[in-house]
């Protein structure tokens, strides 16, 4: 293994070797203020959920496990509904419901899994997080084809108020050292109200469903107490009313993780508007690619010369070598992000001795001898 190490990955790219020391040091912290997963869900997981899975099961197998439902309803989207924007077979909505549940539930047991065979590490926190990572890009497009967005602005505001989500939950955790989900969160409550918006599409059969104006659909008057609620307004649908909803929540989240990175900042005595520029990569990842756009046509502008109505990729011709270019820029990103996955995983299994979907070292309760009162394995 080593030799393998030395030939194909010469060098620690993502993880330095004087920081390897630091990966002993792990200590896993998290507050969970949800109802709902204290009182259902939790109980759920521990007293039937976990007691399926055998002690010799590793923690991140089951992690991967879960993900690969997701990844099957990824499969049926690009088979059924490629372009986002057609009804499917109702069982399919129903399979996207059941698959995202079960993720959500193999997510949820992977820790205690860790902790019943005293696997708990840094690998698994990474390895959880890098999986969660993959399922929210996966799932805005399960839902955007469940409601129908097709590939419009929808369906790409709906991907970058996600991964901002994410970003800023995991910055949050970066400076305070614990994961912080209030009492309404994204891996509880959102995802189980994805898993219902999945059934009821299945149920009404089809996405269609959503398309109609929601608070017609629920039996309130465009009139009420002498009151007009705006035609534009009341004539809203489904996917736009939770797209107004999604942005309070993401406003109030993001918010919420700014106040607590400060009072953690604080609390250290540093200067909390240095946290704050954590959050500029991502914005200015966003922020350069519309900058981009607005300003090469405002200089044509300028400069009197006709705006062309594609731009650059027609330079690729006609839609078959665009398509081509697509994949081959795909193929170049699973490179990169699988380059810096078996980079992680090969440099902490090495240092921390460990094995990534196995138990290398299993544990072996002690118990105590009756004749000499020492303690000794079990066999």
């Amino acid at each position: 293994r080593s030799r393998f190490r030395a030939h194909l990955l010469p060098a620690m790219v993502y993880v330095r070797q004087e920081r390897l020391p630091a990966l002993k040091q792990y200590k896993y912290s998290s507050v969970d203020h949800s109802l709902v997963s204290k009182y259902i869900l939790k109980p759920f997981y521990t007293n039937v959920v976990i007691k399926l899975f055998p002690l010799s099961m590793a923690p991140n197998l089951i992690t991967l496990t879960g993900f690969m439902f997701v990844v099957a309803n990824f499969l049926t989207l690009l088979w059924y509904n490629p372009t986002l924007d057609q009804d499917c077979p109702s069982w399919v909505y129903y399979s996207w419901a059941a698959g995202l549940f079960l993720y959500q539930t193999f997510d949820a047991v992977d820790g205690t899994q860790a902790r019943r065979t005293k696997q708990s590490g840094p690998l698994g926190e990474l390895f959880d997080h890098g999986v969660d990572a993959l399922n929210t890009s996966l799932e805005v497009l399960i839902f955007a084809a469940s409601q129908n967005m097709g590939q419009s602005w929808k369906t790409v505001a709906t991907l970058f108020a996600s991964l901002l989500t994410f970003y800023v939950q995991t910055w949050d955790e970066y400076h305070t050292k614990t994961l912080t989900l209030g009492i309404v969160n994204g891996p509880v409550e959102g995802i189980l109200i994805l898993v219902g918006v999945y059934a009821l599409t299945g149920y009404k059969g089809g996405a269609s469903f959503w398309q109609q104006g929601m608070l017609a659909a629920v039996g309130i008057p465009q009139e009420i107490l002498g009151l007009t609620i705006p035609e534009g307004v009341y004539n809203m649908n489904f996917t736009e009313w939770y797209m107004v909803q999604g942005t309070v929540v993401l406003v109030c989240n993001t918010v919420e993780s700014a106040r607590n990175v400060i009072r953690a900042r604080r609390a250290k005595g540093d200067k909390s508007r240095y946290a704050l520029v954590g959050l500029g990569p991502f914005f200015a990842a966003w922020g350069l690619i519309v900058a981009y756009l607005w300003c090469s046509r405002g200089v044509l502008r300028c400069q009197h010369s006709p705006i062309p109505g594609l731009g650059w990729p027609s330079a690729l011709g006609d839609g078959v070598y665009q398509v081509a270019y697509m994949f081959c820029m795909l193929g170049m990103a699973v490179g990169v992000y699988g380059s810096f996955v078996v980079d992680v995983i090969v440099t902490i299994c090495d240092y921390l001795d460990i094995w990534c979907l196995t138990i290398k070292h299993p544990y072996v309760p002690e118990e105590e001898d009756e004749s000499n009162g020492e303690l000794k394995k079990k066999n």
